[in-house]
């Protein structure tokens, strides 16, 4: 099945199947830089603050996630209830908790590389940045077929009002009677 997006003899478009040969070796590439890293401040400062660098991060990142998990939780108790806001008590609006996650996740992950990527994302500055850089990828015209096409279909943007996708259901009218169920009565 197609949906207009160039196909090639095996089905993929040739940036999916590039895509799918870098993200392996970026990966690797990455975990090397990691390691060479660690060796060489390991080499420079001792074992035992590499050990600690580790430890350090381990215990940032969980704080880290654990706090960003008890405002989300915080903001969704709120915005449940009758009049509740959707932004923080003091009026901002933070842009949800994804990228404070996300540098706790990689500052939890061994390495510096990664600890350094993760404090990107939590101070507010490089935060602002890579949600705007973020939201602006996401809100590109997207190739046909492609995820970020499914997402701008599940946006809904309409101006002026809130979309509640689900069933409309219209008393005047008989309810459709149901293949194979038991008949409602009338």
């Amino acid at each position: 099945m197609t949906f207009g997006a160039q196909q090639t003899m095996n089905g993929r478009p040739p940036q999916r199947r590039r895509a799918r040969r870098l993200i392996p070796l970026g990966v690797a590439v990455w975990a090397v830089l990691e390691i060479w890293l660690l060796t060489l401040v390991a080499g420079a400062a001792g074992g035992l603050t590499v050990f600690a660098l580790l430890a350090g991060g381990v215990v940032l990142g969980s704080y880290v996630i654990k706090r960003a998990g008890r405002r989300a939780w915080k903001r969704l108790t709120v915005s449940l209830q009758p009049g509740g806001a959707t932004a923080e008590p003091d009026g901002r609006d933070t842009g949800g908790n994804a990228l404070t996650m996300l540098g706790g996740l990689l500052i939890i992950l061994p390495g510096l590389l990664s600890d350094a990527a993760g404090l990107l994302c939590l101070f507010p500055p490089t935060r602002a940045l890579l949600l705007r850089a973020g939201e602006r990828r996401l809100n590109r015209p997207a190739a046909p077929g492609t995820l970020g096409e499914a997402f701008q279909q599940a946006r809904m943007h309409q101006p002026g009002g809130t979309v509640v996708q689900g069933e409309v259901i219209r008393d005047d009218e008989p309810p459709a009677p149901r293949p194979g169920g038991p008949q409602l009565p009338r």
